[in-house]
């Protein structure tokens, strides 16, 4: 983390200076606004997060809920997410109070009717990640992107007691085309609206999206026709994996899944109930608490529980639906029309909860929109860049309901459960998802924005197209050992990592200086392109350095300009942009990752964490191509 750039500032860095004219709580609606956000779930706060950064762009969160949420809905957070939490600098704090999944397993019904543990695997494969499986309370997640909200430069909060009820585009106007009615749900003031023009509105309003509505889209697919029960309690038992993650089945009475939270005690569990009928909705069964507490104790019978307290419990019925396209512009306009409205989290795609990724899609959705968003309205990218958005992030939800469809059939199934290689159906079902559970799997097609595989043999690790797979490093000034993607922040820049060739030590006459003379000398170079006058060398493009040496062998003060940059109002060193591998066994990055030791190479990765592309250090011309399919020339 890197403060005190412009002068030293006392107190909780993470607090930034507030930028002046900013709107506070409680003020009067503005008339105007650049980005207003429908919904204050993790799709909607994890967008917020990213634009509260930028104090030119005026942003604005309408929810319906008179508060901040404090219980129920959501646990499962992903490694990806982790990965996404370490960017906005609060995955640490959710690894301290969450409760880690590091073993998932399976029970079945014996011969005699008795429940036998029949399976257990570890629940996040060695080496996909420097992060764990963790459940911790959704509340909590929106806590702590509220948090980075409320600490930016533009210290946004939500606009709690307003929803959408409609919007309305002119497509003749350029600036702030679309007027947005909104209803305030406050009772005391029930039934009064109120209208905000924007330039951008984004709909994370949920399955019953008003801004879906309003710009003619649908879900489609198909219904649950079956009734679940989800529940957070405190209980005794004496099923012995109480505090593990479990698939219960029993023999007749059906199945449920057990998933200890945070603080020790805390335990949800998502329980079977019954078969809906082709026109049934669960509120026509009329059940309740009492009905989820008496079937879970069924299926774990001959276990006892006893529930002493129930904090929160729903019951649902969620199919798997997918929306046409996830902004406003239609087929035969894409040339033509840049998006205005877009769609995010479950108000473009719904499915169940037992795979455990719909609050991690969701954000992974406007994480993918955030950047994009933030680099259009600062002027650095032209809007047709948004239609990226939708061409990536449905693809990726197609996956996932294609995916929590087939996984709802397996946990569902009434199929004898044959074992195989020691593992039944479900279990083995299980390990061969885990690269998908876990959010890696996730992979853009080529575009503008992912380049060819033509270069993918330089590091065979960094997938293109793929989240960036960090690995241990040193950094060369103060040698620290830490992870290369923890530099990576939520802050809209590219980052370009030079993995050096052997024997390169960074001197005049290597091919990493080479490149790095060339991207802060050439007027054609992506870094003098693209970056404004008054900015800062890497506001746009952030590039960094990884030797094969260790730390001790290399001298900083021979590092190329590029890499030991002047910032800020004082002109300062940047200290933070070489690093080493790692001498510890096992953690070289460059036989982890498998980049070519010869040749080394050049990784771009998005300000999304995704892989943009692999290149030589040679290719210039392929490298300024590149950021020239994305980025407006700046002068």
């Amino acid at each position: 983390m890197q403060y005190h750039m412009n002068g030293f500032k006392p107190g909780d860095p993470d607090v930034f200076t507030a930028a002046p004219g900013r709107r506070r709580a409680g003020d009067p609606l503005p008339e105007t606004v650049d980005v207003l956000i429908a919904g204050s779930g993790p799709a909607g706060l994890c967008l917020a997060a990213q634009l509260a950064q930028v104090p030119q762009i005026h942003t604005m969160l309408v929810e319906p809920k008179l508060g901040r949420m404090e219980k129920g809905q959501a646990d499962g957070i992903s490694v990806r997410s982790m990965e996404m939490f370490q960017a906005f600098g609060f995955a640490e704090k959710v690894m301290r109070e969450s409760v880690w999944i590091n073993e998932t397993t399976f029970w079945a019904a014996g011969a005699d009717k008795s429940l036998d543990r029949v399976a257990r695997v570890q629940d996040v494969p060695d080496g996909i990640s420097e992060m764990p499986h963790v459940l911790l309370n959704q509340a909590r997640v929106h806590d702590m992107f509220l948090d980075v909200m409320r600490n930016a430069p533009t210290r946004l909060e939500p606009d709690y007691g307003m929803k959408v009820l409609d919007l309305v585009i002119d497509t003749d106007a350029t600036e702030y085309p679309i007027t947005v009615t909104l209803e305030h749900t406050n009772p005391e003031r029930a039934g009064q609206t109120s209208k905000v023009r924007a330039n951008y509105v984004i709909g994370c309003d949920g399955a019953r999206s008003s801004v879906r509505k309003a710009i003619g889209g649908a879900l489609h697919g198909d219904a649950a026709h079956h009734a679940w029960g989800v529940m957070d309690l405190l209980a005794t038992t004496d099923f012995p994996d109480w505090r593990m993650k479990s698939f219960v089945r029993s023999q007749d009475a059906g199945i449920l899944m057990v998933l200890p939270r945070e603080g020790g005690h805390l335990v949800r569990l998502y329980v079977e109930l019954d078969a809906l009928g082709e026109e049934e909705r669960v509120a026509d069964r009329g059940m309740g608490a009492e009905d989820i507490i008496a079937k879970a104790q069924r299926i774990f019978h001959p276990f006892q529980l006893e529930v002493k307290d129930v904090v929160w419990w729903s019951i649902y019925e969620i199919g798997h639906r997918l929306t046409d396209k996830f902004d406003d512009v239609p087929a035969d306009q894409v040339v033509a029309c840049a998006p205005r409205v877009m769609l995010a989290g479950d108000a473009c795609h719904t499915h169940s909860p037992k795979a455990g990724q719909g609050m991690n899609v969701s954000m992974g959705d406007t994480f993918n929109l955030g950047w994009k968003l933030v680099s259009v309205l600062t002027g650095r990218a032209d809007p047709a860049l948004l239609h990226s958005y939708s061409g990536e992030r449905r693809a990726a939800a197609q996956g996932l309901v294609e995916f929590d469809h087939k996984w709802a059939r397996v946990v569902g199934s009434k199929a004898p459960d044959d074992a195989t290689d020691g593992l039944p159906r479900v279990a083995r079902e299980f390990v061969n998802n885990l690269p998908f559970t876990c959010g890696l799997t996730i992979q853009y097609e080529s575009s503008a924005l992912t380049g060819l595989p033509t270069y993918q043999h330089l590091a065979q690790g960094f997938d293109i197209g793929k989240r960036f797979h960090s690995a241990p490093v040193v950094r060369l000034a103060d040698a620290k050992p830490m992870h290369l993607g923890h530099c990576i922040d939520a802050d809209a820049r590219f980052r370009l990592f030079i993995f050096a060739p052997v024997n390169d030590a960074g001197a005049h006459d290597g091919a990493v200086a080479a490149l790095c003379e060339w991207l802060q000398r050439d007027p054609v170079s992506p870094v003098c392109r693209h970056t404004a006058v008054g900015e800062n060398v890497d506001a746009v493009i952030d590039v960094r350095a990884v030797f094969q040496q260790g730390f001790r062998a290399l001298d900083y003060t021979a590092m190329p300009e590029l890499l030991r940059p002047n910032v800020g109002h004082f002109g300062l060193c940047d200290y933070e942009k070489v690093f080493c591998a790692s001498v510890v066994q096992g953690e070289n990055i460059f036989a982890m990752r498998g980049i070519d030791r010869a040749k080394g190479c050049t990784v771009i990765v998005r300000p999304d964490q995704h892989v943009g592309h692999i290149l030589p250090i040679e290719a210039r011309e392929e490298l300024t191509a590149y950021f020239a399919g994305i980025l407006k020339v700046r002068g």
